[in-house]
């Protein structure tokens, strides 16, 4: 990253970015995330799916068996959105939800073979791209990506993407 004089950019020069340099980061962000979710979006387009039913199947797979007050904190929606959400991907043979053992008022959702070949053609997507970007950009990058990513975030998104790279719910 260079500073605004061309320079190699310090700590301390960052404290100082520009208006016009943090708009430009604001505008790489929107654009790189339409590039990102562009594949996915193509493969739901014909199933009358969007990118809330995408990010319910990354989180159902990400966590088999994680309660739907679960998933409502992971994805930040009211209830009667995901109450939709996942109505249609239970009818559509996708997920299945599980009474739970201990509570039986818990509903435990699960990917079923069709909803992992689906969450395979998503994923296998967004990761061909993130793998590109990432060779691209060399592996001191990618962790000054990660750091900056993980900044943006509040404390309750921090908390739970730290459970999530710990292998927790």
């Amino acid at each position: 990253m260079a500073q605004a004089t061309g320079g190699p950019a310090s700590g301390e020069t960052l404290l100082f970015l520009t208006d016009e340099q943090l708009r430009k980061g604001i505008e790489a962000m929107f654009f790189a995330y339409r590039s990102f979710t562009a594949d996915p979006d193509r493969i739901l387009e014909g199933m009358d799916y969007g990118r809330a039913h995408h990010r319910a199947i990354h989180f159902i797979h990400r966590s088999p068996g994680t309660t739907v007050n679960n998933l409502l904190a992971i994805l930040g929606v009211t209830k009667q959105s995901l109450n939709r959400v996942l109505r249609a991907l239970i009818g559509d043979g996708l997920v299945e939800s599980r009474v739970g053992r201990q509570d039986k008022r818990e509903r435990h959702l699960h990917l079923t073979a069709k909803g992992e070949g689906l969450e395979r053609a998503l994923s296998d997507a967004q990761r061909a791209r993130m793998r590109a970007a990432y060779r691209a950009a060399g592996p001191e990058a990618v962790q000054g990506f990660r750091q900056v990513l993980e900044a943006m975030m509040d404390a309750e998104a921090r908390r739970q993407y730290q459970s999530l790279k710990e292998g927790g719910a």
